[in-house]
């Protein structure tokens, strides 16, 4: 057996918004690196983020990620003060950031944080451009899924 296939894949995944998923149909992604500061960067390495209620701001020829929770780790430096749902910049390309205000613009779509990763050493985060679920397309998506999960379940039985 070869030691690469042996190897366990170790995801780099950090966090991941699933309440995007469940109420926006997701039409294109972006990925972009984010500023942080240094007991942003240790707390997220302990796993203390939330991207729950977290979208992008669009402003100034900016893009900002906003509603991002980081809870400070209690061994914090006690000379900074740590504010952990502060505004934090992304870095994209200038015309990355003319699309995502284009489809901003559209009745509808928004920009939406889906998860946040690592990159080689760097923290990244994936953003989306995506348009709002009714009810109906709520609802039809659960069906949907349950109806793959039965037929797996009878795939599985044979």
């Amino acid at each position: 057996m070869n030691k690469q296939t042996s190897k366990k894949q170790k995801s780099n995944q950090i966090a991941r918004n699933k309440k995007a998923y469940h109420d926006y149909f997701i039409e294109s992604e972006f990925e972009a690196g984010l500023v942080l500061e240094g007991w942003e960067v240790k707390s997220i390495r302990d796993g203390r983020i939330q991207l729950k209620e977290s979208y992008v701001l669009l402003k100034n020829d900016e893009a900002w990620l906003f509603g991002a929770h980081i809870s400070p780790l209690l061994s914090a430096s006690t000379h900074i003060t740590t504010d952990p749902i502060r505004t934090r910049k992304l870095l994209l390309n200038r015309r990355e950031i003319n699309k995502l205000q284009k489809a901003k613009d559209i009745q509808g779509y928004s920009v939406v944080a889906l998860n946040l990763h690592w990159s080689r050493c760097h923290i990244k985060v994936r953003i989306a451009i995506a348009k709002g679920k009714k009810l109906h397309d709520k609802r039809q998506v659960s069906k949907e899924k349950d109806w793959k999960r039965e037929q797996q379940r009878g795939l599985k039985g044979r």
